[in-house]
């Protein structure tokens, strides 16, 4: 990434052009195809970010250079496997992931119709703004339990005329929405049994779970329930970021053997 200040390259769009260069090499590094709007938006919303940071203390990143590559980078990392896999896939053959068990199909989609995405602890919007940028026929919920967090996202979708983008200001356990979502997704959300604890009745029943991790989280994953499976741990590549990244991917069992000890339903 260049050295030269956030602003100092700026066009008449408002846009950095020495961080639109970054961002685009960054993507082809990832082999994301983005539109030049795309990338755009991004540093439009990255300039939004920094501008509310000041005041409301949405990140603790505070260097603009550095939120380049730890908040849009990182997410970008997540968007390309996403792109990948075809989580919300476009066809049966696009919609799997290599394992180290074979192939595994990801059903939870629906196609050009878009799917539903649920970002849990969005805080600022990260991910699920970057995944309303690049995604435009997905539905795009971010839900913060801080109602300053929440607002921000608003003010991104309307500035950016987001009509995919939807904020929610709701402790996650306590919120139910009106649709049900092909994929949830965290970045800075607690463990993993946790997470799964308190989203499981959002997600549908194909549906997966695409946690952001650091380093890979052994523990958590042998903690998680018996019914709830990690399919896929991948590791990731963050261009120009030197740390471990990588991405869990979980699912529910659909074999689950019952428990002979269990007491009868109902």
């Amino acid at each position: 990434m260049s050295g030269a200040t956030a602003g100092d390259h700026a066009g008449r769009d408002g846009v950095d052009r020495s961080e639109a260069a970054d961002l685009r090499a960054a993507c082809d590094l990832l082999g994301l195809r983005v539109a030049t709007e795309q990338i755009d938006a991004l540093l439009r919303y990255l300039a939004l970010l920094r501008r509310w940071n000041a005041t409301y203390n949405l990140t603790a990143v505070r260097d603009p250079r550095a939120m380049v590559t730890q908040h849009l980078v990182d997410c970008l990392a997540a968007a390309a496997a996403l792109e990948r896999g075809r989580a919300l896939g476009h066809g049966v053959r696009d919609g799997r992931v290599e394992t180290s068990d074979g192939v595994q199909e990801i059903d939870a989609g629906k196609g050009d119709r878009g799917g539903r995405i649920l970002d849990v602890g969005s805080g600022g919007g990260l991910p699920g703004v970057v995944l309303a940028i690049l995604r435009p026929k997905e539905s795009v919920t971010c839900i913060d339990a801080v109602a300053k967090k929440a607002a921000f996202v608003r003010q991104v979708a309307g500035a950016l005329g987001l009509a995919n983008l939807h904020a929610a200001h709701a402790r996650v356990e306590a919120w139910r929405g009106d649709q049900p979502f092909d994929l949830i997704t965290a970045r800075a959300f607690g463990s993993l049994p946790d997470l799964v604890r308190l989203t499981v009745p959002l997600l549908k029943e194909k549906g997966v779970w695409m946690a952001m991790k650091g380093r890979v989280p052994t523990a958590e994953i042998a903690a998680l329930p018996p019914d709830i499976e990690a399919f896929h741990v991948e590791p990731l590549t963050v261009p120009g970021l030197d740390a471990q990244r990588c991405l869990v991917w979980m699912q529910r069992r659909h074999d689950t053997v019952p428990d002979p000890t269990a007491p009868p339903a109902g």
